[in-house]
């Protein structure tokens, strides 16, 4: 028979007569302290149970989570906790979320071209009922064993969505306009939606522009010398970058397009919580103000 609950109980019943009750139930007083140190307390049992469930959403998020999106996920589970708790817990089961790296300018300007002005003026703020009526973009590259890959995108200022993307293997205006392309198809704005970018000769060519004057975008630029003034379009590929592309290498550019594909559409605009948006996806986000299906 386990006599130890028995004199637990009786030494939690304030009473404090821990010894007589080890005396009536023939237990020396150092058995039941070694018994009652050996044993995890509540607080350590709930804890453990919470380090599961955190190391679960770490994993799930390909380990890229830190403390604020590991505790945003939580809450949405309904489990509300500090985050002084969840960071504590993260650090002695040895993880961390992915940190981005700082932004390298990757395009060209041409100093010959017409610039369009800037629209925005740094007004990057996430408004529901503008839900594609403003676009901003930009092309990075990724190294592959087969050579540079390229991606351009096209993302809603207001949602944080990447509404459309293309790489290639070059750096032509095709690229740009393929990516402009795919945002019209798919999500269909009405004419006049606003795309910025910054001066890079792909996005101030004559083809760029023929292309945005037939599809009903009007272009936007940012300042010279101003990564700033397109911090939305750097800060995706900082985020991409640190949670997918510099994590290994990319034998072909299909491995690598087909990783991108699942990170964009799997991932990060259906179910990555973006602090900007109130710890929402993208997706979450639109679905919640009722402006896109």
């Amino acid at each position: 028979m386990n006599v130890y609950p028995f004199i637990e109980a009786e030494n939690a019943s304030g009473s404090g007569n821990v010894k007589r009750a080890c005396e009536l139930l023939k237990v020396s007083r150092a058995a039941y302290y070694t018994h009652r140190a050996a044993t995890p307390s509540q607080h350590e049992r709930d804890d453990a149970e919470l380090t599961a469930e955190i190391v679960a959403i770490h994993n799930e998020s390909n380990g890229t989570y830190g403390t604020p999106r590991v505790h945003a996920e939580l809450r949405a589970r309904g489990r509300r906790h500090s985050r002084k708790r969840i960071a504590r817990l993260l650090h002695t089961a040895g993880l961390a979320g992915r940190t981005p790296k700082r932004w390298r300018t990757t395009t060209t300007p041409d100093p010959a071209a017409t610039m369009p002005t800037d629209l925005l003026k740094r007004d990057f703020s996430c408004t529901a009922t503008n839900i594609n009526t403003r676009w901003c973009g930009d092309i990075t590259y990724i190294h592959t064993w087969e050579g540079w890959l390229y991606l351009a995108t096209v993302i809603d200022l207001d949602s944080r969505r990447v509404v459309g993307w293309a790489t290639a293997d070059h750096l032509r205006t095709d690229l740009v306009a393929d990516a402009l392309r795919n945002a019209v198809a798919r999500r269909r704005p009405e004419p006049g939606v606003i795309f910025h970018s910054d001066r890079g000769c792909q996005y101030t060519s004559a083809q760029f522009n023929a292309l945005a004057d037939e599809q009903g975008v009007r272009l936007s630029v940012g300042r010279k010398g101003q990564c700033w003034d397109n911090a939305v379009a750097e800060s995706f590929f900082a985020t991409i970058k640190a949670e997918l592309l510099d994590r290994q290498a990319w034998p072909t550019r299909t491995a690598a397009h087909k990783a991108i594909f699942e990170y964009i559409e799997g991932w990060y605009n259906t179910r990555r919580l973006h602090s900007s948006l109130g710890y929402l996806s993208p997706a979450s986000y639109e679905t919640t103000t009722r402006h896109v299906a």
